[in-house]
């Protein structure tokens, strides 16, 4: 089994947000940030399916924070709490908590958005993964948005064969407080097409083979200067679960 232990440090406006660590410490391995997806956690995403495991044999220490709402991040009601790109700015701060100038920085879905905002932001890794995002989730985030607040709106009466079924079973499962992800979700703004040009380290565009939820991974890496495209199977759901989430990223990190 890895082992992973837990602390907490402070995000924009003194919130309390966890992170969990597995890996080399003390400068053994190289830093790696994994932010992970919408009403998830950093354990599902990354620990649970084994990727975590594969990037720690890799030789990587993988940094693994939950993201304010999640997990075992703090949850605050106030909307002073939420500013745009309040996710970006916690991200920040964990950089500036650790001391980190030269790390690796990985994404699933909110957590491959969060990374480009912050880049576009300035915030420069060495090397970028975009997971389980296309275009259109970055450029055209107005329409997710509006899917998932929805849902948090008809949560408890969305029944199955509803496109939003999935998502409020999910959310259940993962007992997202509701009202503070309603006010986390209005924080998120559109990102230009041309705005990516900030984008400019290597950066892995990794994405299952039937995910479309965020639009077209193609398109994205196009859109990049120094990208790399892989597929791998799954839905958006399950892509995470895969094997060859891990495989690919240990690939592109140590390449």
């Amino acid at each position: 089994m890895m082992d992973v232990t837990t602390e907490y440090y402070e995000g924009f406006g003194a919130t309390r947000l966890a992170l969990h660590r597995a890996g080399p410490t003390g400068g053994e391995g190289r830093p790696l940030i994994l932010l992970h997806g919408l009403f998830s956690s950093a354990h599902v995403n990354w620990v649970k399916f084994g990727t975590a495991a594969q990037l720690v044999a890799a030789g990587f220490e993988c940094l693994m924070p939950d993201l304010r709402v999640h997990g075992d991040s703090a949850a605050p009601h106030d909307p002073a709490d939420y500013p745009p790109d309040v996710l970006a700015r916690d991200l920040e701060a964990l950089v500036a908590h650790l001391g980190l100038d030269d790390f690796d920085l990985g994404g699933f879905s909110l957590g491959s958005r969060t990374s480009a905002r912050a880049v576009i932001g300035g915030l420069r890794p060495r090397k970028l993964i975009l997971a389980g995002m296309g275009l259109e989730g970055l450029a055209g985030w107005a329409r997710r948005q509006d899917f998932f607040i929805d849902v948090i709106d008809r949560f408890g009466t969305i029944r199955p064969g509803d496109p939003a079924y999935v998502s409020q079973q999910f959310l259940k499962t993962m007992d997202v407080d509701r009202v503070a992800a309603r006010l986390l979700l209005q924080t998120m703004e559109d990102t230009a097409p041309d705005q990516l040009a900030a984008i400019s380290m290597p950066t892995l565009v990794l994405c299952g083979d039937k995910d479309n939820d965020n639009g077209s991974a193609d398109r994205l890496a196009e859109t990049l200067s120094h990208a790399t495209r892989a597929t791998i199977p799954g839905t958006h759901m399950s892509s995470v679960t895969m094997p060859e989430m891990g495989r690919e990223m240990v690939s592109f990190l140590t390449t």
